[in-house]
């Protein structure tokens, strides 16, 4: 017998559920009626619902047909029989000869052996499995394409009663459902600091609370206004002069739009409003369906479309909810960790500073300027967390280690304990480095290090007293025009620029101009599409093909340094042409100020950042030109090892620390030392102990660094024998093929020195 004709079909049964769901019983009654209801809806002589508990194995949690007397005593390993299968794989499984599946595990306390035919499906909420739902029939028989969508549908409503929480007072200690199960998640460290906190989701989930539906035409009707206001919408940002000519939003959108006109999609959910769901729960299921398949994926491309889907759905159900995109940045609640996919530099700067503690991303990494903002904010972050908002639910308890790049969800109170002791100490040593602040930055041995800060906004400045940094050796003029809504004007530039000097004092400021393109795209500048952005038109090349950019920029660091010192630095040199054509600029901003009677700076140096390996073979000719030399060690390292240090695969796959990194930075001191050039370090290397250990080891005297590294950093050198280190640095650099790990070697003579890392 078909669904169809079996007591009303799914939309009986789920308008029984819906009752069942309200009445005043207890959990296991409710369950129990739950499964009684759906055999017989059915037509099967067994229903069992198992859920997924937090050691990874699905407990038997109620069952009609089965020995009542396995309830809560049938535990199934994850790698175990067709239940296992079904929650590991995420799918649903139909058989008519259950027993004849390789997969299929007897379980003689069940008195499962007289059924034949089964049929099983994932209980899932946002992707993931909660449980298992499944009905068994003693007659060899084949479900219907309609009976395995109605018990999906079940299973959708069942995911909500897991979800919660309501199970847990059956469960034994450490034997919870999953759903609301400790988790320890593994990303990699964005911005140093330990953050306790609750989660606040960047973008707030639709909330869904009519799942069932009263007239089924009604949500057909509704889904089908609410996808053709979508497509509209869409195609009419597709044809809107700033998207006509392509880039990156215009991709997206593109993605979108096939998603928003694929007729599987449409159907899927078409097919699950006619089991009983509301248009929105139809959404929601097919999404969560897909979702879980997709996040099976291990291609990257496969992963980026789930995003896509995840993006189009959220639209969807905010049109038939009328539920506004908005985030909870303006209610965030005290101690707040935000976690999100992703999001640029401009909103993390959105949120309330004064409540917001974490951040915790699903992609980023070091280098990418959220990751920067977050570190200026000194807030702890982590990106590169799989999954991390599906995972979360808002307010849950959560712990974000800045240091080991590690999350804990829901945390147990012992873990949480060690944390707080953990902040503690944390605290009591940045008050020991507090009391470094006013102290000159000495080796051991006599040798002077001057500790600059990388900065960017307004909110580093305070750093600079804070932290008792010698000035700032480098200001990313490019975050302001990242943070706008529209391009800064000259005056606004002059504004940001002034305070930024007026902050330094008598402390030196070096400003690098706008290093715009590769990743770092400015949303109202029209971009051209690259297959390298990384490799392409960018920095200093944008900037001499677009000279009423640069020159606007240069215009207003002249006239904001009016009396002061100024030092200027242009982005990604390649080649000495464009260092003199870059110079020829200032000059001619020079003249025009001069000309019209303003004030110049009292004095100007103008220097080149080193990122590109082509200049380390024009040196000489450089450094009779420049009066001084900045390392950007982050584009330096991704260039040199061909690997892009915003791709997860390989950003991690070669060592800064190593004998060709070094060389390079060795060969770059000691010209500067022929030329009589200061030459400083810039990049993230510099902000690790290890790494400006290296660094000093091979000459360097200059280093600029993230505002809470300058304590640490300062703390190591005080201690530092800098002749035993550079006489290390240089053994190991000189052996023809050595064989040692350079990083493991400083590690140790670190040890042995009694160097605090």
């Amino acid at each position: 017998m078909s669904m169809r004709g079996a007591l009303g079909g799914p939309r009986v049964l789920l308008r029984r559920l819906r009752e069942v769901m309200a009445e005043p019983v207890s959990a296991q009654e409710r369950l129990d009626k739950i499964v009684v209801l759906i055999a017989a809806n059915m037509v099967a002589e067994v229903c069992s619902v198992y859920i997924l508990r937090v050691d990874g194995t699905l407990e038997l949690y109620a069952t009609e047909g089965l020995n009542r007397e396995a309830v809560h005593q049938t535990v199934i390993g994850p790698n175990e029989g067709l239940v296992g299968l079904v929650a590991r794989e995420a799918n649903p499984i139909s058989l008519s000869d259950a027993q004849s599946h390789p997969a299929f595990s007897y379980r003689p306390e069940t008195g499962e052996e007289i059924y034949h035919s089964f049929l099983g499906v994932p209980i899932l909420r946002a992707g993931n499995t909660l449980g298992v739902l499944v009905v068994q029939n003693r007659a060899r028989r084949t479900y219907s394409e309609e009976e395995i969508e109605a018990l999906q549908t079940t299973a959708m409503v069942l995911a909500e009663m897991v979800a919660s929480g309501e199970l847990s007072s059956l469960a034994r200690p450490g034997q919870e459902p999953a759903v609301r199960r400790r988790l320890q998640l593994s990303g990699v460290a964005l911005a140093e600091g330990i953050a306790l906190g609750h989660v606040v989701l960047h973008e707030p989930r639709v909330v869904i609370t009519n799942f069932i539906a009263d007239d089924v035409q009604k949500e057909l009707k509704r889904l089908e206004d609410a996808v053709s206001s979508l497509q509209s919408d869409l195609d009419t940002m597709l044809t809107r002069g700033d998207m006509a000519d392509g880039g990156e939003h215009r991709e997206v959108l593109e993605a979108f739009r096939m998603f928003a006109y694929d007729r599987g999609w449409l159907h899927k959910m078409r097919e699950a409003i006619m089991t009983g769901l509301t248009a929105e729960a139809a959404v929601e299921r097919v999404e969560s369906d897909t979702r879980a398949r997709m996040m099976r994926q291990t291609d990257p491309y496969m992963r980026e479309r789930l995003h896509d889907l995840d993006d189009l759905a959220n639209r969807l159900l905010r049109q038939l909810t009328g539920q506004s995109q908005a985030s909870t940045r303006d209610r965030l609640p005290e101690n707040a960790i935000v976690v999100a996919r992703n999001m640029g530099p401009a909103a993390l700067l959105d949120y309330d500073r004064s409540r917001l503690r974490g951040l915790v991303l699903e992609e980023g990494g070091p280098t990418s300027h959220v990751s920067i903002v977050a570190r200026a904010l000194g807030i702890a972050a982590v990106g590169q967390v799989a999954n991390a908002t599906g995972l979360v639910d808002p307010g849950d308890p959560i712990i974000v280690d800045g240091l080991s790049g590690e999350v804990h969800v829901r945390p147990a109170p012992d873990i949480e304990n060690a944390y707080v002791e953990k902040v503690r100490f944390r605290a009591r040593r940045q008050a020991q480095y507090r009391q470094l602040r006013d102290r000159p930055c000495i080796t051991r041995d006599g040798q002077e290090i001057t500790l600059m800060l990388n900065a960017g906004l307004l909110v580093d400045l305070p750093h600079i007293a804070e932290t008792g940094a010698a000035g700032i050796g480098l200001f990313r003029t490019e975050l302001q025009f990242m943070v706008a809504a529209t391009f800064p004007r000259t005056s606004e530039q002059f504004k940001l620029y002034d305070a930024v000097l007026n902050a330094a004092g008598e402390r030196p400021v070096t400003f690098r101009t706008l290093d715009v393109g590769g990743d770092k795209v400015l949303p109202y500048m029209r971009m051209v599409e690259e297959e390298n952005p990384a490799l392409g038109w960018r920095a200093i090349r944008l900037g001499l093909d677009r000279p009423g950019l640069l020159r606007s920029q240069i215009r207003a660091l002249l006239r904001a340094a009016a009396g002061r010192k100024l030092r200027m630095m242009f982005p990604m040199v390649s080649t000495i042409d464009e260092y003199d054509r870059a110079r020829a600029l200032v000059e001619h901003e020079l003249t025009h100020l001069r000309r019209h009677g303003h004030t110049l700076p009292e004095q100007i140096e103008i220097g080149a950042m080193l990122e590109v390996p082509a200049l380390l073979y024009q040196l000489d000719e450089l450094l009779e030109r420049v009066d001084f030399l900045s390392v950007g060690s982050n584009d330096l390292v991704q260039f040199m090892f061909a690997a892009d240090r915003g791709n997860s695969w390989v950003a991690d796959r070669f060592d800064p620390i190593s004998v060709p990194v070094l060389r390079a930075l060795r060969h770059v001191v000691e010209r500067g030392k022929a030329h009589g050039k200061p030459v400083a370090l810039c990049g993230e290397l510099a902000s690790k102990p290890i790494g400006a250990l290296a660094l000093v080891a091979l000459g360097y005297r200059v280093l600029s660094l993230s505002p809470s590294a300058v304590g640490p950093i300062k703390s190591m050198l005080l201690a530092l024998d800098t002749r035993r280190a550079t006489e290390l640095v240089h053994e190991l650099l000189d052996r023809p093929a050595p064989r040692v790990s350079i990083r493991d070697r400083l590690a140790a003579f670190a040890a042995t020195e009694g160097l605090q890392f």
